[in-house]
């Protein structure tokens, strides 16, 4: 097994011995990609998924960013004319 760059190739037959603990291996991001390969040739990789950010729905979906730590239930303290 070689690791550069957080990348780490492995052997399809060494592969079956320890799949849960490379998925675990990259999950936890200590490896960005697991290339498998068979006599010497990748022939598949194992890659995290990437997260949806939570967002918008409706027709905003898709044109709005939310920040981290943005809590939209959180009032801004304005006065409406409602509220008067």
């Amino acid at each position: 097994m070689a690791t550069a760059n957080k990348e780490t190739e492995i052997n399809v037959t060494a592969f079956k011995g320890q799949c849960l603990s490379l998925i675990d291996t990259v999950a936890q991001g200590k490896a960005d990609r697991v290339v498998l390969t068979k006599h010497g040739r990748p022939v598949a990789a194992l890659t995290p998924i990437e997260q949806p950010v939570p967002g918008l729905w409706g027709a905003l979906r898709g044109t709005v960013t939310i920040q981290p730590g943005t809590d939209l239930t959180q009032g801004r303290g304005e006065i409406w004319k409602a509220d008067v």
